[in-house]
């Protein structure tokens, strides 16, 4: 089922809709696809690259910093995997300017996996963007957890068709980098913390907002459409459907299974893992773990099996203004 939604210039495209994988039935990861390796500029339309995001709900995307992270990760279920130079928890703990990752590790990363690989780009960052989408990345993580290259813009998501992925703390943002021509929208949280607090807020002030919005009159709608500073047409369209028009992931702090399940249960499509799995005792089983949890995130009895043995979680950290690399989820506007 699709819904058209108006674009910036005003013509309606469609738009996929539905809520994540809710029956227990495993995820099968999409295989990678050739759509982008020529590296031209032809534009993917709206609906075509959200319905690229769509073909990933109800699954895990883990962060790897090499090639035998990625077939890790594959062989654990992942939908897809983010080729990073750093996971999270290590550019927190070292600091200075991170950007765009080698494009040669990113490729390595690529020929290493059968199932789709994104890669982040700094905000504001469109040439990071054009590098990427031409050696063949799948998706694009515009992403808080970089240095910021533009304090003032975001980049324009309409000029690309690679689809991209942003982080939203709350409905306003989430609508804003729709505006720009996000296909997908993941929860900030407070990445390398092994902390899933700021990602358990961000997506409990995301659904109230759209409760919030679903029982406006239009009138009502367009002076919240002002107040949260979003575009009305999809504002009004969010309200309708009662959830985002795009797809939700959850990311942010996620580090054991039951975070992975209670993400879900906040109503996430689907799961980033960054530092959770490769900062942890034994890899390969909480990889494996929290796919299964993304799975049979309604199913008590089977989350406590999962959970067991899986050796150390990764130390996590409370969250402070004065915390090493302080809130990363404070980036962008």
């Amino acid at each position: 089922m699709t819904t058209p939604v108006a674009t910036p210039g005003g013509s309606p495209l469609p738009v996929p809709v539905g809520a994540g994988n809710t029956n227990g039935t495993p995820v099968v990861a999409p295989v990678r696809s050739n759509t982008h390796k020529d590296g031209g500029s032809s534009l993917g339309t709206f609906g075509v690259k959200s319905g690229l995001a769509q073909m990933l709900k109800g699954g895990v995307i883990m962060d790897v910093v090499n090639a035998e992270q990625a077939r890790i990760a594959e062989e654990a279920g992942a939908c897809a995997v983010m080729a990073l130079e750093r996971v999270p928890a290590d550019i927190r703990a070292q600091g200075g300017v991170a950007r765009m990752s080698d494009p040669h590790m990113i490729k390595q990363i690529v020929d290493a996996v059968t199932i789709p690989v994104m890669a982040k780009v700094r905000i504001g960052h469109f040439v990071e963007a054009q590098i990427l989408q031409a050696i063949g990345i799948d998706y694009i993580d515009e992403s808080e957890v970089l240095t910021p290259a533009d304090e003032e813009h975001h980049i324009n998501k309409h000029a690309f068709k690679v689809p991209f992925v942003c982080g939203a703390r709350n409905l306003g943002e989430a609508l804003r980098r729709i505006s720009e021509g996000a296909a997908f929208i993941r929860t900030k949280g407070e990445a390398g913390t092994g902390n899933v607090v700021e990602a358990v807020r961000h997506q409990r002030s995301v659904m109230s907002e759209i409760r919030k919005a679903s029982v406006m009159t239009e009138e009502e709608l367009y002076a919240y459409a002002k107040e949260i500073q979003a575009p009305f047409h999809l504002l009004k369209e969010t309200a309708r459907l009662k959830r985002l028009p795009v797809v939700n992931f959850a990311a942010g702090g996620i580090a054991t299974p039951a975070d992975a399940a209670l993400m879900m249960q906040l109503g996430c499509d689907g799961v980033f893992v960054g530092s959770g799995i490769f900062h942890s005792g034994d890899p390969a089983k909480r990889a494996k773990a929290v796919v299964q949890a993304v799975t049979h995130y309604n199913n008590p009895k089977i989350l406590a099996d999962i959970s067991e043995n899986l050796g150390d979680a990764m130390v996590g950290l409370t969250i402070t203004d004065e915390m090493k690399g302080g809130r990363l989820a404070s980036r962008g506007w």
